[in-house]
């Protein structure tokens, strides 16, 4: 069996419409698209100017982002490559060929509006009643940013990279001597080991303006060519990368809220995250979990303050100084007296209150003739501290070991979005710079992953039903 020719010139022309199934989830990408007030969102050209050429409408180049990144098609040259060769994308662009360039500056100069599309979609969701809006999970991962390890600076490196130029400097000094002893050397020679060695001390002179600009800055870090990003740890080792939050709703594991931060742990996440996907589920309370990254007292003191409830268990009690010494749960805290009773039975009184810290420490002046110091530190005392927030810390800990299955519910909830997200952007690796536009990477991620999901709770009719404009 062979196919029709290709040069052969049919009597009645084929409807570029009739090629797209009736069904198919691209006519969601454009319904979801036609019914944004793009100019309200922040686009850019959303009206066309009376005069001169007419620009590429923000709505048809938003269109191409999301079904790029909802096919794994990040790149602008590849997104450029596919409206000219794939048949949904020239329906959904009626037949519009931008270039990489236009489709490049598009995302870079429209981050935050894009942003606000994810969220608006997220409302929607809202409106479908597709949020349970009583449990949600709290995660976050981190993404590798547009950056290598080679271009972090941090004053160890430095303090490196001097002592270093100081040995090449030292073989050079070293070498000239040796040059100086010999009959017949070279006469430029010694001239050419000069210019290396104020070569070398011109280095050491930028490496010293480096240093003392992270310090001016408070900077413990900084990426030559990412500033806002950070040498975070990951499953793979440390890698330059940008931290992303998430909040899901247990209903339907549909993300509610979402965040990038630069900060390279999740301790200062658990408040403003909560509050952001309490606000996107428009509850009166909810119950929120999350795992021991986001064991944070005051936080919890918070999400009390805000009718949240927060199931965080704390990490593991150790004790630093190696496991031959008693761990602090070993301790008894006496909430009347405010003073700790050691296994030995004897009182550690409050000494000293840190604000900066906020937190309270504890000893006891019979340490020294303890039968038991050997087993508890080998300092001259031993010293608790005790948190400000540790009575809600403790209470977050208990919630979340009174009933084991919060993990499992959070572990089902909130990490295959990511999983999902991670598969769609076939990396992963943002490919913009900067905080602001990665996050908009991000939010094109968040918005492919609840448009797969939505597509699949509903089905590809009922969402163009529900998003036609007389269903509004």
């Amino acid at each position: 069996m062979t196919g029709q020719s290709r040069y052969q010139t049919t009597l009645f022309p084929e409807v570029l419409d009739e090629a797209v199934g009736r069904d198919d989830p691209v006519r969601v990408i454009d319904a979801f698209v036609a019914g944004l007030e793009l100019e309200q969102l922040g686009f850019s050209k959303a009206i066309a100017e009376e005069m001169g050429r007419p620009p590429y409408a923000p709505g048809d180049l938003l269109k191409l982002y999301i079904y790029g990144y909802l096919h794994r098609v990040r790149a602008s040259r590849r997104l450029e490559a596919e409206t000219r060769r794939n048949i949904q994308v020239m329906w959904l662009l009626n037949r519009l060929t931008p270039s990489f360039k236009t489709i490049a500056d598009f995302r870079k100069d429209h981050a935050e509006a894009i942003v606000k599309v994810c969220r608006a979609f997220i409302r929607f969701c809202g409106e479908q009643s597709l949020f349970g809006a009583e449990l949600l999970a709290i995660d976050g991962t981190k993404i590798a940013a547009v950056a290598s390890r080679k271009q972090v600076v941090t004053p160890q490196r430095i303090a490196k990279m001097n002592a270093a130029i100081d040995r090449r400097i030292a073989d050079y000094l070293a070498s000239m001597d040796d040059a100086d002893r010999t009959e017949a050397g070279s006469v430029g020679k010694p001239v050419d080991v000069a210019a290396a060695i104020e070569a070398l001390k011109a280095q050491k002179d930028q490496l010293q303006a480096q240093a003392q600009d992270l310090a001016a800055r408070g900077l413990k870090q900084e990426v030559m060519t990412e500033p806002e990003a950070r040498l975070m740890r990951t499953p793979h080792g440390h890698a330059v990368a940008y931290n992303a939050q998430t909040v899901v709703d247990a209903e339907h594991k549909l993300i509610v809220a979402f965040d990038l931060t630069n900060e390279g742990n999740d301790l200062q996440q658990l408040h403003p995250m909560a509050v952001q996907g309490k606000a996107a589920v428009e509850a009166d309370e909810i119950t929120v979990v999350a795992d021991t990254g986001y064991s944070n007292g005051e936080h919890g003191a918070l999400c009390e303050q805000d009718r949240i409830t927060a199931i965080v268990p704390r990490p593991e009690v150790v004790n630093p100084k190696g496991p031959q010494y008693f761990s602090r749960d070993r301790f008894s805290y006496d909430h009347e007296s405010d003073t700790w009773r050691c296994p030995a039975g004897e009182t550690l009184s409050l000494f000293k209150t840190s604000q900066t810290q906020q937190q309270k420490e504890y000893a006891s002046r019979a340490c020294g003739a303890c039968a038991l110091k050997a087993q508890c530190t080998n300092a001259a005392r031993r010293v608790i501290v005790r948190h400000f927030y540790e009575d809600e810390r403790e209470a977050m800990h208990r919630r979340a070991v009174a009933d084991p299955s919060w993990m499992t519910h959070r572990r089902e909830t909130v990490e295959h979005p990511f999983g999902t997200m991670k598969w769609l952007m076939a990396g992963p690796r943002f490919l913009v710079k900067g905080l602001k536009k990665a996050k908009a990477e991000l939010a094109l991620g968040v918005l492919c992953y609840n448009l797969k999901r939505v597509a699949n709770i509903l089905g590809v009719p009922a969402l163009l039903g529900a998003l036609a404009p007389s269903a509004a």
